[in-house]
């Protein structure tokens, strides 16, 4: 039977931890084409005095993403994915009001522009759709610039033909 005392040192040896993140830091956990595998950003961006809070974690097939606005609240939760036999974009609320969309148009969107299933909690005021449109602007912006986005067909091209 073990003591206290070695009890206490059996946990301490089991702690894991990351290192300390700020902000606009990403933080990747394994490999991201294999099963396990994940990476998560966090960053905060000031628009016309709102603080708008990011975080998007990126698993191998899915992308999990959080918007706040001005609070660490959770918001409503959607997921969209593709659908089959014509790939259309299907979005379900999981979490929240029926009534209110602010979160599901975006999250529709961010399948298109990567490929990927989005499940995005949202919490943005549903009366402030310019803050939604500017929210969704920045979080494309961050995507593109961790490489999440899906190559739009002759985009290649044009650059190189200029």
């Amino acid at each position: 039977m073990m003591s206290s005392e070695e009890l206490r040192t059996g946990f301490s040896d089991l702690v894991v931890s990351l290192p300390t993140r700020t902000e606009d830091q990403t933080n990747s956990l394994g490999d991201l084409s294999s099963e396990g595998g994940l990476q998560v950003t966090c960053f905060t961006e000031d628009l016309h005095d709102v603080m708008l809070h990011f975080q998007i974690v990126r698993f191998s097939k899915q992308i999990y993403v959080w918007v706040g606005c001005n609070t660490a609240k959770f918001g409503h939760l959607y997921a969209a994915a593709t659908t089959r036999p014509d790939n259309n974009v299907s979005v379900t609320s999981v979490l929240g009001g029926t009534s209110d969309n602010t979160g599901s148009g975006m999250a529709r969107r961010l399948v298109l522009k990567t490929g990927l299933n989005i499940v995005l909690a949202c919490n943005i005021p549903k009366d402030s759709p310019m803050l939604e449109a500017a929210a969704e602007r920045k979080l494309v912006e961050k995507l593109k610039g961790l490489g999440y986005m899906r190559p739009i067909a002759g985009e290649a091209n044009t650059s190189t033909a200029q």
